[in-house]
């Protein structure tokens, strides 16, 4: 990414439902000098959402636009018609401030920006304790269709086997410990 300043970043990715998003809010509660890159999505806002805090709704004109702006850090169309990136701008502001970048991505966004920032990029690979688990929690959430379960268990399948591209997989299968790991490896990152 071609940008006059460049800072650390950490990756946090996994499949839908490992805990991911517990954990990064977890650590921006924390005294990390972190701040978290909203995505932009095509996707329309679920009911607890706020447009600009958990996502920059774009809807799929307006993110095809942004597209053809070269506006994206990276991109991807993770289902039909619903397109998830990283907004360059997002990541500028950070920097700016002179805060680390913290995302919460899918494995391939997150494999992409690691490629895409190297050496400054530290990327998590947050594992469930087991496929069944992880199923248990997406039906937990309450918030998917029985075909959204299944399209999230497909895909975890296959992210699942990506673990070991990461620089650390961190297993959650008790949070409060997946948690505190999350912090050591993440405070000697931006401490290096």
């Amino acid at each position: 990414m071609q940008t006059e300043i460049q800072g650390k970043c950490v990756i946090f990715s996994a499949p839908s439902g490992a805990g991911k998003t517990t954990i990064v809010h977890a650590l921006l509660d924390s005294d990390l000098d972190m701040e978290f890159s909203v995505s932009a999505c095509s996707r329309d806002p679920r009911p607890t959402e706020k447009d600009g805090k958990d996502y920059h709704f774009l809807g799929i004109e307006g993110f095809q636009k942004k597209i053809e702006e070269n506006a994206f850090v990276e991109w991807e169309e993770v289902y039909t018609n619903n397109f998830y990136g990283t907004l360059r701008s997002e990541v500028e502001r950070i920097w700016k401030k002179g805060n680390a970048v913290i995302f919460d991505v899918d494995v391939v966004g997150g494999l992409n920006l690691k490629q895409i920032f190297g050496a400054n990029a530290l990327a998590i690979f947050v594992q469930p304790p087991s496929y069944d688990e992880l199923e248990r929690r997406l039906r937990f959430r309450s918030t998917e269709t029985e075909d959204k379960i299944a399209q999230r268990m497909a895909k975890a399948r296959k992210e699942l086997g990506a673990a070991s591209e990461f620089d650390h997989v961190l297993i959650n299968d008790d949070l409060d410990k997946a948690i505190a790991a999350a912090k050591t490896i993440v405070s000697d990152f931006l401490s290096s």
